[in-house]
């Protein structure tokens, strides 16, 4: 069972992510902040993360720039409700990215490819 990290700062998100990854058959955590995504990436192991990028405080761009420095092994999909991000080099750091929507069919399938691919 693949364990992931959503990282997102508005809370119906969180909650809302978990509970649809988790009938996937993931085991998923959360954090609000990147501050708390630190803490956790530097306690438990993750087999990816899902990184929104407009977050209060850090944002997501700039946390996937640590992420990619410090854990080059673990894969990040950013999730987030702007596709104007997609142009921006920083995201290009990324293994996936998935615009927002009330469906998560394409975040559930992005998660699927990445998983797949780190596996082989």
């Amino acid at each position: 069972m693949a364990r992931l990290l959503i990282v997102d700062d508005e809370r119906d998100i969180r909650h809302l992510y978990a509970a649809e990854l988790e009938d996937e058959g993931y085991e998923v955590e959360s954090a609000g902040s990147g501050a708390e995504a630190v803490e956790k990436l530097n306690h438990q192991h993750f087999d990816l993360v899902v990184l929104d990028i407009q977050m209060k405080g850090e944002s997501g761009l700039q946390l996937l720039q640590k992420i990619v420095k410090e854990r080059t092994d673990l894969p990040v999909i950013l999730c987030t409700a702007f596709s104007c991000y997609k142009e921006d080099f920083s995201s290009w750091l990324a293994d996936g990215y998935v615009v927002k929507s009330s469906d998560l069919s394409e975040l559930k399938g992005e998660i699927a490819r990445v998983l797949k691919k780190k596996l082989s």
